[in-house]
């Protein structure tokens, strides 16, 4: 692909910040998260049996991966109870044949786009809940649906060829304009994703984890091989050894799809590249103004890239072509911190936790993401207020932006780890 010409400057030098600086900024975001993030909080209601999730603001249903990752927020805090009831809730969902919606609503499951699952994240907040809560004991009756919903990605997203995942239509995946997938109904691609095989790979971890405490080792044998099995996969066929990058596959062709976009970084987050690799990629893209590097973060799409932009987009989909997400810059956070990369992660924990509170201040709320090279709050826009006029902004896992800074200031991680 050819590379365009950009005027967006290449130094990669990270400013050393004062350690008490930064200890202020995770003070002062600490003490506004303690009432912002009870805004995510419901109480049980219709279908949803359990207290739930929601990305306060803009959103009011309860979502796979934000509560995800609002959950673990809460994990953090020594509040896992609210992943938990994440899980119940979607664990209500799952039909017979181990589909279970992405959304879930007071009225029950809302299907988008066809019947497409959620995304791979279940059994990881069954295993990161019961981990903090010292107790398995609760999973017994579910477990065997947990398994169903293993069985049903295997045979609606798996690619027989290669044993990778993908997804149906880059909209599942979250990222719902990333330009590495198809993004519109129309274009009938499919391919063979970072960040699916990724996430399913930590299912497959999370699920053998939760099979032995379970007393289940034949269960536990087989998850840790199937999860082997994909770690290799993802390296042979995702990662360019020309390239230093991971990238999607057309599942037609074979052939990868070169676009430096916030999936190619996903596996980082699980430690899936060789340390040398993962630097090399890194130092080539993540952290390289050229590419993913910002004033205000890491974008979300190579700055190099013919799609990049910073438009303010929610509806019909969200854009994930430029701006800085804090959810992605959060799963970034966790690949520099695995490959050694301390003073970035200082830079972004400065960085992203100014821009936040700025935002706070100004607009007692946050956004979606960030114009990448002025820092301007994009999604969701102003026009969108409550019915006393304030703009509705949106919270959700920006709240994941604490847990940054409180690795960074404290050396207390929040890594997602499976153990």
């Amino acid at each position: 692909m050819k590379q365009k010409e950009t005027s967006i400057e290449t130094t990669n030098e990270i400013p050393i910040m004062n350690k008490e600086a930064l200890k202020n900024i995770h003070l002062n975001l600490k003490t506004k998260y303690n009432t912002l993030s009870t805004r995510v909080i419901q109480p049980a209601e219709g279908y949803l049996e359990y207290p739930y999730l929601i990305p306060a603001g803009f959103y009011k249903q309860m979502w796979d991966w934000d509560g995800f990752f609002m959950g673990n927020y809460f994990v953090s805090k020594g509040k896992p109870e609210y992943l938990k009831y994440w899980a119940l809730n979607l664990i209500l969902g799952i039909d017979e044949e181990g589909y279970v919606s992405g959304c879930a609503t007071t009225n029950g499951p809302r299907a988008i786009f066809g019947k497409f699952a959620m995304k791979p994240f279940l059994s990881q907040g069954v295993y990161l809940s019961s981990k903090k809560l010292n107790d398995f004991s609760w999973i017994k009756p579910h477990y065997n649906k947990l398994k169903k919903v293993l069985e049903y990605r295997e045979k609606t997203q798996q690619d027989s060829l290669t044993g990778l995942f993908f997804w149906d239509i880059a909209m599942q995946s979250g990222a719902d304009n990333n330009p590495a997938m198809n993004y519109f109904m129309k274009d009938t691609r499919s391919f063979l994703a970072p960040d699916a095989s990724t996430w399913q790979y930590k299912e497959y971890l999370a699920q053998a984890a939760i099979a032995k405490q379970l007393g289940k080792e034949e269960d536990a044998k087989n998850y840790t091989q199937k999860a082997k099995m994909l770690k290799t996969a993802i390296n042979k066929v995702l990662w360019s050894q020309d390239d230093s990058v991971y990238y999607t596959v057309d599942r037609e062709t074979g052939n990868f799809y070169k676009r430096v976009s916030y999936s190619s970084f996903v596996p980082l987050l699980a430690g899936l590249a060789p340390q040398e690799a993962g630097k090399k990629t890194i130092k080539k893209y993540l952290i390289h103004s050229d590419h993913m590097k910002a004033k205000y973060g890491y974008r979300s799409l190579s700055a190099q890239d013919p799609n990049y932009n910073n438009k303010n987009i929610i509806v019909p989909f969200s854009n994930w072509q430029g701006p800085v997400w804090p959810i992605a810059n959060y799963i970034y956070s966790i690949g520099l911190k695995k490959y050694g990369f301390d003073e970035e992660l200082n830079w972004l924990g400065e960085t992203l936790g100014t821009l936040l509170l700025n935002d706070i201040e100004k607009y007692d709320t946050m956004h979606e993401n960030y114009h990448a090279d002025s820092g301007a709050p994009l999604a969701p826009s102003h026009d969108h207020v409550d019915k006393d006029g304030k703009i509705v902004g949106f919270i959700s896992w920006n709240l994941c932006v604490e847990n940054i800074l409180d690795g960074v200031v404290n050396d207390n991680w929040m890594l997602l780890d499976i153990e």
